[in-house]
């Protein structure tokens, strides 16, 4: 953002305008009050498994009005909604999607978050970063003209890989993300996991951290991995 200070109330007349313009323009949304507090709690469960009765209760609204309401945000691009990955690895699956802002800056306004050291302090850091990762592959994949296709994978045992893309004559790429700087070829381990699991389907893993400018560039941290 050009004017760091006048952030908040950039996100305030956004919000303004995606209640009064774009969700009314679709849907007659009553209580306004109750649409800003859903807001909210959603921002409070970004990056995490969606779960409607969570966000319905506090409220008191029912499940469908929730199911309306991310719909309508879905719709507008204010969020997103990450499915997932389902194949026949003979493991229990979460079959719940995950749910992101699609605008991490909006996020963090939610949140109460108003300095860069309030972000790095924040518990929401990690998941902050794996959303603006979700948007920009969201956003490469439109431009490209190509089909929106963004997958998580978690399944009851514990394994947990942030992202998997399918690409077209390239098989499957396995995405982790990782705020810190500093990667280690541990981050590496849930890749490598799901990869034995897919076989031949996996075709590059991939770990996505913030720059260095003091740490060497390594195209490889892990034995059979890349990236």
């Amino acid at each position: 953002m050009a004017r760091p200070k006048s952030r908040a109330l950039w996100f305030a007349s956004h919000l303004q305008t995606c209640l009064e313009r774009d969700v009314r323009a679709i849907t007659n949304i009553h209580d306004l009050l109750t649409f800003r507090r859903f807001l909210a709690l959603l921002a409070s469960r970004h990056g995490q498994i969606l779960n409607k009765t969570d966000l319905a209760a506090p409220l008191g609204v029912s499940v469908p009005t929730i199911s309306e309401w991310l719909h309508i945000l879905e719709m507008t691009g204010q969020v997103i909604i990450v499915p997932p990955y389902f194949e026949n690895l003979g493991k229990r699956l979460i079959e719940s999607p995950k749910v992101f802002w699609g605008d991490s800056g909006l996020a963090c306004y939610l949140l109460g978050i108003t300095s860069e050291q309030e972000l790095r302090r924040s518990p929401f850091w990690g998941q902050l970063f794996e959303g603006s990762v979700a948007a920009e592959i969201l956003k490469s994949q439109a431009n490209q003209g190509a089909r929106k296709e963004l997958y998580y994978f978690r399944d009851q045992q514990g394994l947990e890989v942030d992202f998997l893309i399918p690409r077209p004559n390239a098989g499957l790429w396995l995405i982790e993300c990782e705020a810190g700087k500093t990667v280690r070829s541990a981050m590496a381990a849930p890749l490598l996991s799901l990869r034995r699991a897919l076989g031949k389907r996996s075709k590059r893993l991939i770990i996505v951290h913030r720059k260095s400018h003091s740490a060497q560039a390594t195209a490889a941290i892990a034995s059979g991995g890349s990236d």
